[in-house]
């Protein structure tokens, strides 16, 4: 739901509904001459996309009635339709439905083990103050979502009397489920907790009364972002879209850092401050957005359908889902058109999961390698592949955009957990593939190490870790837990990382396996690792620097690691254990 002063289209998909096809389908840049249709608004969810046509059941019994269906038979004509795929769609609106309260009774699921089945009176009492009419003379509407709508208003008395501000109403009527009471108490608490940065809207206070939640906001009065995009035509400069791509993921780097995940980043939910064309552009409706631990998983499927990452519809995603949305926007301004379209939200979905975007038709051949390269690193359907948003700070194309200065990685101290709790061996093969690294990724953790701190010597321990993060701390660290991901880091309490073991213990591993050159820079790494720490090795100590548990057939799953000629780690072993514990090795313990 947008903060804006335009006047609010007659249209009313145009909102945040969750998954409204028709929200996101108002993205129309160079496709508006194609049919768009939504399953929500009389389109059909059951349509096959491009024609194609889904396997039949592979079992089969004939009936009793199995002459009416020969060749000739009208009956067989109609019965040989193929059954479409199953469609994602119907799941997550399902899921939409029970999440706000919207199921009608005799659609209601079987109640989950441990869910209630007594209905209780719902509790729509959240403690915030109740003199917002006393405080503030409520304007004309500029803004309407799925939940609530949006007004102007002014400050009656004050210092600041006159001042307009921008008001969230959430009508209380509409909170018919408990989670849908817990969205709002969450999206006050994140606004709150994130207020001060400069890309993100700056919150005021939220009030109540016996009808409806307010949460009082700055007024941006510049627009949507999406508006922008239109009124160009579609399209941006590489220059120009530098300049917007900066602004969100600074956004996102400083949420991601605070253990916030927005969930719901598009074009319609970032506004300009001003109408001034080199306004400052902030990020807002944090309504779908939550707290996520840093070794955690979310699996509630939220989102708008053409930005959601595969990964959430896999129902297992963490901040790298921003990530991808901030791909999608970063393809439609370079292009002006979606990376990923279908006609219903069931075809987006299957399209999202299991196309590519194209980068061969115009204008992606004239655009710089630079631009394309970023824009397939965001786009990476592999969360562990794609880059973070500070890193995409740090990518050549827009890292020389005004001197853009890369902010502190959460990525960083989740690689860093996983090496402190390495074996020695996994430690020299890390360090051996940190000696391939480019001049370009050095800069990248030359910044993350600065950020740190470290002392006359150019080392860092856990305080200058617990540092940086009290520099950047907020109260949203509080409620992500970023203190219990520290005690994680408590063996650097008793030593000391210099830059070069930092390189070691700060790369991804998963982010180099996508790159062109992997199989080179992997050969590479292992001939270092030979010359410096590759021993003569047995597959039982091998098991023991694995953890491996004396129950496990270590010979067989450990057969290919270890060259037979000389008992040393081979190639192949050598670029698992980069990985780290493979799924193969954590089910056979």
């Amino acid at each position: 739901m947008g903060l804006c002063t335009s006047k609010p289209s007659s249209n009313p998909t145009h909102s945040s509904n969750k998954f409204n096809t028709n929200e996101t389908n108002s993205v129309t840049v160079n496709v508006t001459s194609q049919p768009q249709t939504n399953s929500v608004n009389g389109g059909n969810p059951n349509e096959t996309e491009n024609g194609k046509k889904s396997p039949f059941f592979s079992f089969y019994t004939p009936s009793p009635a199995h002459q009416f269906f020969s060749k000739m038979s009208p009956a067989r004509k109609f019965f040989n339709r193929p059954f479409p795929p199953p469609s994602p769609a119907k799941h997550i609106k399902s899921l939409l439905a029970r999440r706000h309260g919207s199921v009608k009774p005799n659609e209601a699921s079987i109640p989950e083990r441990g869910e209630e089945e007594t209905v209780v009176a719902l509790d729509k009492n959240f403690g915030f103050s109740k003199h917002f009419g006393s405080k503030y003379d409520l304007g004309d509407e500029v803004g309407r979502g799925h939940f609530g709508y949006t007004c102007a208003a002014k400050l009656k008395k004050g210092d600041l009397k006159g001042q307009q501000v921008a008001v969230k109403v959430i009508p209380k009527a509409k909170m018919t489920s408990a989670i849908a009471i817990e969205d709002v108490r969450r999206e006050v608490k994140i606004l709150k907790a994130l207020n001060g940065h400069k890309n993100l809207v700056r919150f005021y206070d939220a009030y109540e009364d016996h009808d409806n939640v307010y949460i009082v906001m700055e007024l941006c009065e510049g627009g949507e972002l999406l508006d922008r995009i239109l009124s160009r035509g579609g399209k941006y400069t590489e220059e120009d879209a530098k300049a917007i791509l900066r602004q969100i993921l600074n956004a996102a780097a400083f949420c991601h850092l605070q253990g916030v995940v927005h969930r719901d980043l598009k074009p319609e939910n970032f506004l300009f401050a001003t109408k001034d064309e080199n306004s400052e552009l902030k990020a807002i409706d944090f309504g779908l957005s939550d707290f996520v631990k840093l070794d955690e998983r979310l699996n509630d499927i939220v989102g708008s359908a053409y930005y959601v990452a595969p990964e959430v519809l896999h129902r297992a995603y963490s901040t790298e889902a921003d990530v991808w949305s901030i791909g999608v926007i970063a393809y439609i301004l370079l292009c002006g058109s979606r990376p990923f379209w279908a006609r219903t939200e069931s075809g987006i979905f299957r399209t999202v999961l299991k196309a590519d975007p194209s980068f061969d038709e115009h204008p992606w051949p004239s655009l710089s390698d630079e631009a394309r390269d970023f824009v397939k690193s965001l786009l990476n359907k592999d969360p562990r592949k794609r880059m973070s948003a500070a890193q995409a700070l740090s990518h050549p194309w827009i890292k020389n955009y005004e001197d853009t200065e890369v902010p502190l990685d959460i990525l960083i101290f989740k690689l860093m957990k996983a090496y402190m709790r390495s074996s020695s061996l996994r430690k020299a093969a890390l360090r051996a593939l940190s000696k391939t690294l480019t001049v370009d990724e050095l800069i990248y953790l030359k910044e993350q190490f600065a950020l740190l701190e470290p002392n006359k010597n150019s080392t860092i321990s856990l305080e200058n870790i617990k540092t940086a993060f009290m520099v950047n701390a907020t109260d949203a660290m509080k409620e992500s837990r970023i203190a219990d991901f520290l005690a994680s880091l408590n063996a650097l309490q008793y030593k000391r990382m210099d830059f070069d073991e930092f390189c070691a213990a700060a790369l991804s591993v998963h982010q180099h396996e996508a790159l062109d050159h992997w199989e080179k820079r992997a050969r590479c790494a292992f001939d270092l690792f030979e010359k410096d720490g590759n021993k003569a090795i047995v597959i039982d100590e091998l098991a023991s620097e694995l953890g491996l548990g004396p129950s496990i057939p270590v010979h067989a799953v450990l057969h290919d690691w270890i060259r037979h000629t000389d008992g040393k780690l081979s190639f192949l072993g050598f670029v698992k254990l980069l990985h780290g514990p493979s799924r193969s090795l954590a089910k056979a313990q």
